[in-house]
């Protein structure tokens, strides 16, 4: 077997002609060059280099050899490729853990698409309504709302706004609110926590006012379900505007928005997963994620993507 590191040596000096030149691009000594180039003519019993005024040449061996000692470093380069090849092989299992708000319809069309790419990945989707880092290093985390959490790389995918929604017939029984304050006379569909402190109404004209919801008699720990109360008409509550838009394209007439001119407080979408290397499958899934945001969120996601680290 021959020694690599004498290999390129010797490919070192075949290249340059010179023993310093070549030491001091390898970083390496000259004497331990020249060590190295002696040690693989012992090894083979012949001569490799001749000097030449101030140059090293190749005997009739060394000419010969050089060619085989290339293919012999990019053999070995092959194989090295090889192995990280096998180490980054998109495969095995992966754990998506995502806000329930995010999971139908964005998460699952995602998912079924990556599988589809990559159908050596088998992957155990789960919801959470309250984040909790999970002890599977190996996790990916869809999180919706801000998040404190140093033991993991957090990237910030989007900025979802937020509306107050309610069925039309609701509102005809009820009366449109036009100002905030008239939200206080109306039903509240609550989504667990969802309002705890108050929400800070704004207007582009710097007004604001902080709103306090009234007592909810039906409090929802599901989007899904909640987005159904409203569409019952069972009173108002806040949604995400891009479900909510969804929402009416496939079911036109269930929602309408109130207060339109007033902003709520803004949510992020983050993307979490644990800092270093990554497995292959666990890039691939970072990316393909990245690549494939709703339409809707891409305006804000090329305004707002950073990463913590």
């Amino acid at each position: 077997m021959h020694d690599l590191d004498e290999l390129t040596a010797f490919d070192a000096v075949m290249q340059s002609g010179n023993l310093t030149r070549s030491a001091t691009r390898l970083g390496l000594s000259k004497s331990t060059l020249s060590r190295r180039i002696s040690q693989l003519e012992a090894r083979l019993g012949y001569p490799l280099l001749r000097r030449q005024s101030n140059r090293l040449l190749p005997t009739e061996a060394g000419a010969l050899f050089h060619g085989y000692c290339l293919r012999m470093l990019e053999l070995a380069q092959q194989s090295q490729a090889a192995l990280e090849a096998l180490h980054h092989e998109i495969s095995g299992e992966l754990v998506i853990d995502v806000h329930a708000a995010l999971a139908r319809p964005w998460m699952t069309q995602v998912l079924h698409a990556f599988m589809e790419r990559h159908r050596r990945v088998d992957v155990t989707l789960k919801t959470h309504e309250r984040f909790h880092a999970s002890a599977d290093s190996s996790a990916i985390h869809v999180t919706l709302g801000a998040v404190i959490d140093e033991t993991l790389r957090c990237e910030q995918l989007t900025l979802l706004h937020r509306g107050i929604y309610a069925h039309p017939d609701y509102l005809a029984r009820h009366g449109r609110p036009q100002q905030p304050d008239e939200l206080l006379d109306h039903h509240w569909i609550d989504l667990l926590g969802d309002a705890a402190g108050g929400l800070l109404l704004r207007q582009d004209n710097g007004a604001q006012f902080l709103f306090q919801p009234p007592r909810s008699r039906l409090r929802l720990d599901q989007p899904m379900l909640q987005a159904d109360a409203i569409a019952r008409g069972q009173g108002l509550g806040i949604m995400p505007c891009w479900l909510a838009e969804r929402r009416e394209r496939a079911h036109p007439g269930e929602l309408e928005a109130c207060l339109p001119d007033w902003q709520l407080p803004t949510l992020p979408v983050n993307l979490l997963y644990a800092h270093g290397h990554q497995a292959g499958k666990v890039s691939a899934m970072l990316t393909f994620l990245r690549r494939h945001l709703p339409p809707e969120w891409r305006a804000n996601a090329d305004s707002t993507f950073s990463v913590a680290s």
